[in-house]
């Protein structure tokens, strides 16, 4: 069983920068597919970045801003944020994929405030 743990959101000022944690355990070497998804109040829940091996993708509105990464090592998925408007303010969530499933973490709060 794959369990995620966020950590790291926070107030920060327009054009500040946050970097999100997500531990896994449970095994990240068996996780195919591990992202970051955002849920704005009053919005769906979107994908912001995926990271796959080496291979990473970003939704067109953090290109250039945000960064997906990973440390096997101490089994945890990043994701620097740099840059932040108000339009960024979410909730953040962790996402893995595994064989046909899909895990969750409980979230982590980011807002953006001026």
């Amino acid at each position: 069983q794959v369990q995620l743990v966020e950590s790291g959101g926070g107030l920060v000022q327009p054009g500040g920068s946050l970097r999100l944690s997500c531990v896994v355990s449970g095994g990240i070497y068996s996780i195919t597919v591990m992202g970051w998804y955002r849920q704005a109040p009053g919005k769906q829940r979107e994908l912001v970045a995926t990271i796959s091996g080496s291979s990473t993708n970003y939704q067109d509105f953090v290109k250039g801003r945000f960064t997906i990464s990973r440390d096997n090592a101490k089994n945890t998925v990043y994701l620097q944020m740099n840059s932040l408007k108000p339009e960024d303010t979410a909730v953040y969530y962790c996402n893995a994929v595994r064989s046909r499933n899909e895990y969750w973490g409980q979230g982590t709060q980011v807002t953006v405030y001026s």
